[in-house]
């Protein structure tokens, strides 16, 4: 089983730049601008305290509601390789994959939601030693972490997750349709790294990146944040129900292997759940900033 699939199907620093304030509906100018790969700047965005719409109507798992949330500081991209192997060279930390060796993969010609487990793989290894390393992707989202190695990075970088709730508001930017850019996905490959083909029999290069790409390849959404749909899953705090296992965690906002057929969970209602020691190369997060 692959991890945020449809609901029936799952269950398994510095800044050096200006931190933008946003307003809760008008479209900013981000003022920090990605800079030209392989180093692209950390920064982050100020999403101020307020009421907004989130979840969708009809949805058991994220219904249609308005929250308040406290202003917080989330960051304009995904955690990279490059930031965590700054963690791991310090911190001399093993990730869960590292030590059980029970990373979940994807290579083409998988069935719809078939996975494969590669005891090689690791977040140096995302889909295993055989198919490559990292060497030449420092500015890809890190990836075959469980949730438990995320929150370790984050103890380290003295930062966190976004909620399930923040990570919503800051991806709608302000708005209440399904996609932050409007009501229909048509323009997906605008805004995220996806699986544009019919099946996954066969690799799918359409956006030119068959697995992972370099965190801010494509368009941001209007409050300047990239890849929160697309590229990889990002983990959030929080439950569903107060009754929910403490063995389950959630992530939002797609990955590279979702398609319009599969999964489909690029966009901004969407909440995935996986057992909190699972490692998958299409799951990742973004940090938020400690108050």
């Amino acid at each position: 089983m692959i991890p945020f699939a449809n609901n029936a199907r799952l269950i398994i620093s510095l800044i050096t730049c200006t931190t933008l304030v946003v307003p809760p509906n008008p479209h900013p100018t981000v003022s920090c601008a990605p800079a030209a790969h392989p180093h692209p700047a950390p920064g982050f965005i100020t999403v101020p305290a307020g009421t907004y719409a989130i979840g969708k109507e009809g949805s058991s798992r994220n219904p249609q509601r308005t929250v308040h949330i406290d202003s917080f500081r989330i960051a304009i991209y995904e955690t990279t390789n490059r930031q965590f192997a700054a963690f791991i060279a310090t911190t001399h930390y093993l990730t869960d994959a590292e030590r059980h060796h029970n990373a979940m993969v994807f290579e083409p010609g998988l069935e719809e939601f078939r996975w494969m487990q590669d005891s090689t793989a690791n977040w140096r290894w995302p889909n295993g030693i055989t198919r490559g390393g990292i060497q030449d992707r420092m500015d890809h989202p890190v990836t075959c972490i469980t949730y438990n190695d995320a929150l370790a990075y984050c103890a380290w970088a003295k930062v966190r997750l976004p909620t399930l709730e923040e990570w919503e508001v800051a991806c709608r930017a302000g708005t209440k349709t399904d996609y932050f850019f409007g009501a229909e996905d048509s323009r997906i490959g605008e805004y995220a790294n996806i699986w544009h083909g019919h099946d996954h029999l066969k690799a799918d290069y359409t956006d030119g990146y068959m697995y992972t790409a370099p965190v801010g390849s494509f368009k941001p959404n209007p409050w300047g944040l990239y890849d929160m749909y697309g590229n990889v899953f990002e983990y959030c705090t929080g439950k569903l129900s107060p009754t929910e296992s403490p063995g389950i965690a959630h992530g939002r906002g797609g990955s590279w292997w979702c398609s319009r057929n599969s999964c489909h969970s690029f966009n901004s209602y969407s909440i995935g759940s996986i057992n909190i020691q699972a490692s998958f190369s299409n799951l990742g997060f973004r940090i938020v900033t400690l108050r």
